[in-house]
């Protein structure tokens, strides 16, 4: 999974870093280039004996956002649950000097095992499809266990009103990555579809979840996971830069996305790019279907496993959870097509978003509409039950 190096670095004075700081890694380093992610470039690094490291930069060039790829945030939340049963990689150092290789970047254990792209698990056995899902299921749940202050993570977050300091961010970050004009085209990225209308929807308080605080991944998903080679666990979670405290809805939401893809009508006009769009979760297929794949849990068996080990029961909102990590979805498609515009995007299919934001944006509206139909039948189910 890793080869060419397609954005270079200096690698002799990685070299030279590593060995006045890191003596337990070996120079001289073969370094490689991961193929995947869209955000922080990511190198695989291999000493003389073999030993293999994985280092994650900031990208090149001026950022659009300060709050994204917050390497010293990855860093500073692994090194921290090292000390806890969540299973995450070795944190070996973190270096803030932009000198170094161009941008602060950090150094971790390279997790020896299956990294898995489709949500359904192809060419494993039944058993193994639905272990593997209550696995990552239940390491999540784990993670939300964990109290921050028992792992010195007290100001990693605020503890309530997640919901609305989301709203506030994408607003932020979304404006900025719609100005975003290609290096080549001079065409800007443009507005979600929507956008507007959806932050109003999503701003009103009778609607949102109760505040709930935890640490959260911010993007917790199966192809974020490092699964055991040979047995159906989770030995490792990766790609922590969006951590925080928050609500732990939006992590479940995120890990569950595909059964909402099922579960939603697309609007017509992009029912075809619902079924083919590659959204960070791997790329939505028909086929995610419990009962049509074998083994493959249903959506109420993964609430029940996470209900059970978490201690609270997240299904009265899904579906509102499930809106707004649509319209979080839009707002980070978006963010790869503005990196693409600038050349900054280091995953190798970046082009490919440019002309998918849109059509998700769409998808992610019509999720919220159907969410505004299902409270309107529920308002006019109690008004006629109150007059009879």
């Amino acid at each position: 999974m890793a080869g060419e190096i397609r954005q270079p670095i200096d690698i002799a004075a990685l070299e030279k870093y590593v060995k006045d700081n890191v003596p337990e890694i070996k120079t001289p380093l073969k370094v490689k280039q991961f193929g995947f992610g869209q955000s922080n470039p990511t190198y695989q690094l291999t000493s003389p004996n073999g030993a293999k490291y994985v280092m994650r930069k900031k990208p090149p060039g001026t950022l659009l956002s300060k709050t994204a790829h917050q390497v010293e945030r990855e860093y500073r939340i692994i090194h921290a649950l090292e000390r806890t049963d969540v299973p995450v990689p070795k944190a070996y150092c973190l270096c803030e000097d932009a000198g170094v290789v161009g941008t602060p970047f950090y150094i971790m254990e390279f997790m020896d095992g299956r990294i898995v792209t489709e949500a359904w698990f192809p060419d494993v056995s039944v058993e193994e499809r639905t272990e593997m899902w209550r696995s990552a299921i239940l390491t999540l749940a784990s993670l939300h266990r964990v109290p921050p202050s028992s792992v010195n993570l007290s100001n990693f977050g605020k503890s309530s009103g997640f919901y609305d300091r989301q709203l506030k961010t994408f607003g932020t970050i979304s404006l900025a990555q719609s100005h975003a004009v290609d290096v080549d085209t001079k065409i800007p990225v443009g507005k979600i579809p929507h956008f507007d209308d959806m932050v109003s929807f999503f701003s009103e308080k009778p609607l949102q979840p109760q505040d709930r605080a935890t640490l959260v991944h911010g993007d917790y998903k199966i192809d974020n996971l490092v699964f055991h080679k040979t047995e159906p666990r989770v030995i490792g979670i990766l790609d922590w830069e969006m951590a925080t405290i928050g609500h732990p809805l939006s992590d479940l939401v995120n890990l569950t996305g595909p059964y909402s893809w099922m579960r939603t009508p697309a609007l017509p006009s992009v029912q075809s790019a619902q079924q083919s769009i590659e959204i960070g979760h791997g790329t939505a297929q028909p086929e995610f279907t419990p009962g049509v794949i074998p083994g493959l849990p249903t959506l109420e068996q993964c609430l029940k496993w996470y209900a059970e080990a978490a201690g609270w029961d997240p299904a009265p909102d899904l579906g509102w959870g499930n809106a707004f990590g649509g319209f979080r979805g839009a707002v980070i498609m978006q963010g790869i097509a503005a990196r693409y515009a600038l050349r900054q995007a280091s995953g190798k299919t970046a082009k490919t978003y440019v002309a998918q934001m849109g059509p998700y944006g769409e998808w992610a509206w019509g999720m919220v509409e159907n969410l505004k139909k299902e409270k309107e039948a529920e308002k006019t189910r109690q008004s006629t039950k109150a007059r009879l």
